[in-house]
């Protein structure tokens, strides 16, 4: 909600204050979350009242952090925090940390004590200079509300958008020092306007366009029949489309996860393939379809067979296009980096290339394996006795409408969804915390990015990261948002049924190291702040349960219990079916 009416304070700490909040609005700032306090008293206040700023009252700061976070994402707009001093602060960190690996734009503007007040012992005062270290783009402190010019922080608010937006997207952090009195010395007409800040920044990512010596490099290796462009985890307007045209003119196939934004979508590559974590499982076929020419894109992909693929089965050239500067390969397999826009960069290679290449053995084989793939798990899912995560996946992707956006948990939840959601041509905006790659702050993120997207949104996730953030749903009927949350309920950390060390079992307590049963009901949530509450344990209950949700009013939890067990098998029967399924493609393949 947002305060429609303004103000304007005989204060030269409001003034300075107003004279900053301007320039956010001015320079593309729409939202600001807020946590209360007494030392942000006049941040908050002229926050709630500036005109072009909507504000979001958020009591738990670590909460509002990742609120802001999921917000700025899904808007793609820099979205501000404010709070108090002391620990209040501290608790941004975890969604400081994802927004910097993950280049999400945060303005995060920390209330601190006056230098004098420092290393005293007053209260609520900690260290709050550089609190979030090398996780946030640039660090500022400016000095004492009201003894600079209002104009001075009406630019640096202009450098914090503008640092923030790029050319690496990130969080910058405002550790603002206030004296008392803090509240306004009164109600007055409002203040003068502030002049507007030198050449205000446009809120989109100032991102470096190839050059020509580049954009010749890739017309080169498109020249090679056998490649393939791998997408990471990326949220880019254009790159389907972009991608696209590149795959068709080489007849590439793209191994697109969905928080690439390309397994579903009206853009998508005739060359797609949606199964490239069961085929790249197969020994025989990751040893014999080695790529001369590897296009990565963005952040590291999801899928952990194709990075060992990548890994074990190294291409002559594999190009990192990196659009934020980061380097993500820990492989250490790219041969050639691209610090550029990805869809600048594939736009000029395309415009390249001929629009219609000859048919390709290579795209051909793909293709082949891809569509066995999909008829061995859809049938092996479809014919299993358990209601398990591949299936809770499939019902899910067949009960989204066209313009709905999953906010997806690390964990199971992430790779399940890699694995089991088929493509296709409804607009489905997948968004994951893939920086960090941690399960806080899930609920609170999907909250966010409810506040910001016009569609419905669904949060996927397993009961351990549900339970982590389970504060962060007591804001939804307050702030007057809608959120289905679908809950896989395994009882614990299923995802480590899956790795090497469960063979230990209970030679090492496996149990409770490790999967961590927390052996609660969580109908227990039910009216919990307006949140609704319903176990369902088949396809068609989930079926009728997200169709009755999606488009609700309120927070609706849908909890799908699962036998960790019963799900391990039948990961592993997919697997098995999806080797049988491929066999005959590997008998003397042509290309």
């Amino acid at each position: 909600m947002t305060g429609d009416s303004s103000f304007g304070a005989a204060d030269p700490t409001y003034d300075s204050c107003a004279a900053f909040f301007g320039a956010l609005a001015a320079g593309g700032v729409t939202d600001v979350v807020l946590s209360p306090g007494s030392r942000s008293t006049p941040l908050a206040i002229t926050a709630h009242h500036q005109p072009g700023l909507r504000s979001w009252v958020q009591l738990d700061e670590r909460s509002a952090g990742f609120f802001a976070l999921g917000l700025a994402r899904t808007s793609r707009r820099p979205a501000a925090l404010v709070c108090t001093s002391g620990t209040a602060a501290a608790n941004y960190l975890p969604a400081v940390i994802e927004a910097h690996y993950t280049g999400v734009p945060l303005v995060i503007i920390t209330a601190d004590r006056p230098p004098e007040l420092r290393d005293w012992g007053a209260g609520q005062t900690i260290d709050q200079v550089h609190l979030f270290g090398t996780h946030v783009r640039w660090f500022v402190e400016p000095p004492v509300g009201g003894e600079v010019e209002p104009h001075r922080m009406a630019l640096l608010a202009a450098r914090v958008v503008a640092t923030a937006m790029g050319p690496r997207t990130g969080p910058v952090h405002i550790n603002w020092p206030l004296r008392e009195p803090l509240e306004p010395a009164g109600w007055v007409p409002p203040t003068p306007p502030i002049p507007t800040p030198v050449a205000p920044p446009a809120p989109a990512p100032a991102r470096r366009a190839p050059s020509d010596e580049e954009i010749n490099l890739l017309v080169a290796l498109a020249g090679r029949p056998r490649g393939v462009i791998v997408p990471g985890p990326i949220d880019e307007p254009g790159l389907a489309a972009a991608v696209t045209a590149v795959s068709v003119r080489t007849g590439w196939p793209v191994l697109a996860e969905p928080s690439s934004q390309l397994r579903c979508g009206p853009d998508l590559s005739p060359h797609t393939v949606s199964t490239a974590d069961h085929l790249l499982k197969q020994a025989d076929l990751a040893a014999g379809v080695t790529p001369e020419v590897v296009i990565r894109i963005g952040q590291q992909p999801v899928t952990k067979p194709v990075r060992l693929w990548l890994e074990r089965h190294a291409p002559e050239d594999l190009v990192l296009i990196d659009p934020d500067g980061a380097w993500p390969d820990p492989s250490f397999t790219f041969t050639r980096h691209l610090a550029a826009d990805p869809v600048l960069a594939l736009q000029a290679l395309a415009r390249q290339l001929p629009a219609e290449p000859p048919g390709s053995a290579w795209s051909t084989f793909w293709a082949t394996v891809d569509a066995a793939a999909v008829d061995a798990v859809t049938a092996t899912v479809d014919g299993a006795a358990d209601f398990c995560e591949p299936a809770v996946v499939r019902t899910l992707a067949q009960a989204l409408p066209d313009g709905a956006l999953i906010y997806v948990s690390n964990s199971m939840p992430v790779r399940d969804l890699d694995a089991f959601l088929p493509h296709s041509g409804r607009a489905l905006r997948i968004l994951a915390n893939r920086g960090a790659s941690g399960i806080d702050g899930l609920a609170s993120c999907a909250l966010g990015a409810a506040a910001a997207h016009e569609g419905p949104v669904v949060l996927f996730t397993g009961d351990l990261a549900f339970l982590h953030d389970i504060g962060g749903l007591l804001a939804a009927t307050r702030l007057g948002l809608d959120l289905t949350v679908v809950v896989v309920d395994n009882n614990g950390g299923g995802i480590f049924s899956f790795l090497p060390i469960a063979a230990q079992g209970e030679s090492i307590d496996f149990r409770t190291l490790f999967h961590t049963p927390h052996d609660l009901d969580l109908a227990g949530v039910s009216g919990l702040a307006g949140v609704e509450h319903e176990r369902v344990s088949t396809p068609e209950g989930l079926g009728l349960a997200l169709a009755a949700s999606i488009g609700s009013p309120g927070v609706q939890v849908i909890e799908v219990p699962v036998d960790p067990v019963a799900d391990l098998v039948q990961h592993r029967a997919v697997t098995a079916a999806v080797g049988q399924a491929i066999a005959p493609a590997l008998v003397n393949p042509t290309w």
